[in-house]
């Protein structure tokens, strides 16, 4: 269990130097150091924990910063030099590779928030084997205060069908894909006056401060409608098709009891194959 705690620890320490200084030129050997450990030690452990490279993921989260500060109306190139990119022509490659737009395109076309790649936020209890154990789920604690002020409206709950099952027969390329088109059609149902978080690996949801269930209903339906369209990858087509639950926030919200709530009504959309309602 000490191995496991140890391990844990180091992913951890690793994540906080990652996040700390997504605006500043680092190496990896650099975070090993932090974590007094081998770089293949950091390596190792970074990859079972994530199922990604520590380079996939620093850039895919300084492209997820970038794109919210653009979004807040920061120009290209200072996004790009913000985030250590020393040229736009690098900077359009890697953030085209994760969003599949241009950086000029994003800034045109996204709508709201665009956190497609939040920090991960690991959560490790006492008897979790690390070695088999992927940090699945995001850190969402700057919106938990929103959302606290927004109850007794419902939050649409999404999660994509067969994600699993994508990156194993299809692979990562292809979930992917899958997991920027369904957050794209989300976006898109959701406006620009709606906020819409990915919370997980396969699963979202959309802030939609209204009480009306029917109008709710609506909203959700209007994302689902587009199930069974395919997405391009490399090598062939994905098929992307979402579920939909709604739970009506509590006055007392506590988010341990919130993702309780997310499973059971996404639970309860798979089995009947509608839109659910909790609350």
């Amino acid at each position: 269990m000490r191995v496991q705690e140890n391990s844990f620890i180091l992913f951890v320490t690793a994540l906080d130097y990652i996040e700390e200084h997504l605006t500043e030129e680092f190496s990896q050997e650099d975070i090993a150091a932090k974590c007094f450990c081998s770089l293949s030690s950091l390596q190792k452990t970074w990859k079972i924990c994530t199922h990604m490279s520590i380079k996939e993921y620093v850039s895919k989260r300084r492209v997820t910063m970038a794109g919210r500060d653009m979004l807040s109306g920061m120009s290209v190139l200072d996004a790009a030099l913000k985030y250590g990119y020393n040229s736009h022509e690098v900077f359009t490659r890697a953030f085209s590779k994760v969003w599949g737009i241009s950086p000029s395109g994003f800034k045109k076309e996204w709508k709201g928030d665009c956190g497609l790649y939040p920090r991960l936020n690991p959560d490790y209890l006492e008897g979790d084997e690390i070695m088999n154990y992927n940090i699945k789920k995001f850190d969402v604690r700057d919106f938990y205060d929103y959302l606290r002020s927004q109850a007794g409206t419902y939050v649409i709950c999404f999660d994509v069908q067969h994600l699993m099952q994508i990156n194993e027969d299809q692979g990562r390329e292809a979930g992917d894909k899958v997991i920027l088109e369904a957050f794209r059609r989300i976006n898109e149902a959701a406006g620009e006056d709606k906020v819409c978080l990915r919370i997980g690996g396969d699963e979202f949801v959309m802030i939609t401060e209204s009480s009306d269930r029917k109008a709710v209903e609506e909203l959700a339906l209007s994302v689902l409608a587009k199930n069974g369209q395919t997405v391009a990858y490399t090598g062939g087509v994905a098929d992307v098709s979402l579920r939909a639950g709604a739970i009506m926030i509590g006055e007392r919200l506590k988010y341990s009891i919130l993702c309780e709530d997310f499973n059971e009504v996404l639970d309860m959309a798979r089995e009947s194959g509608r839109v659910e309602f909790k609350g």
